[in-house]
């Protein structure tokens, strides 16, 4: 008998009786031409912030980077395994996708390791603490607890976090020299879990404001 998780076993029975029958035209025609996504959208791993749901996309309009914090880590061609800087160079170069969004959301965890980060890693290896690293110096300079509290030091990371991001994806050249002729838009935006309310990045004065539906 398969250990399978049943409840993913019901949801993929859900799938096939109702979405796939109803887009089983656009399966087809996706597995036979390819995808040709509008979107490049960095995100969280957080499984309460999923971009296809959040954005309501179906198949074959979002291409999907996820990594704990929705972090971009700057262009480095070292000879390293980097699996964010390869999303990123198949999604520009081979699906020659022209938007990106970096989404960060509240109440982010990785977020919350930056500002206080564990006295003892997850593991020997420290994966979450090295990777998170990234943002140690932006965090140190985020007011202490005794000017804000702890729900606004977040809040202000993780929109701190998006705009550091967006910084180091115009480090990579093949992005840098789009955006410099006007072929590629760099977006951010943040998700708020517990009211579902989205906020983007004006992108000439970095703030972020609830956008006009």
């Amino acid at each position: 008998m398969s250990d399978f998780p049943v409840s993913l076993l019901k949801g993929y029975e859900d799938f096939m009786s109702g979405r796939y029958v109803e887009e089983s035209g656009r399966y087809r025609s996706l597995a036979e031409k390819g995808q040709k996504p509008h979107t490049l959208m960095i995100a969280c791993c957080d499984s309460r912030a999923a971009p296809e749901t959040i954005f309501n996309c179906g198949p074959g309009e979002l291409f999907v980077v996820r990594n704990v914090a929705n972090l971009v880590p700057p262009y480095e061609p070292d000879g390293q395994f980097h699996a964010t800087s390869a999303a990123l160079e198949y999604a520009v170069q081979a699906l020659k996708i022209r938007d990106i969004v970096v989404m960060g959301h509240g109440r982010c965890g990785g977020i919350q390791a930056a500002l206080d980060p564990m006295d003892e890693p997850l593991s020997p290896g420290d994966f979450i603490g090295k990777w998170m690293g990234m943002l140690r110096s932006t965090a140190d300079q985020i007011p202490s607890t005794e000017i804000m509290t702890q729900s606004e030091r977040q809040t202000a990371l993780e929109r701190v976090s998006i705009r550091n991001s967006i910084a180091n994806l115009k480090t990579f050249p093949c992005i840098r020299i789009l955006e410099e002729k006007g072929s590629m838009r760099i977006h951010g935006a943040w998700f708020d879990i517990s009211t579902g309310e989205l906020w983007v990045m004006d992108g000439k004065t970095g703030d972020f404001i609830r956008p006009q539906a």
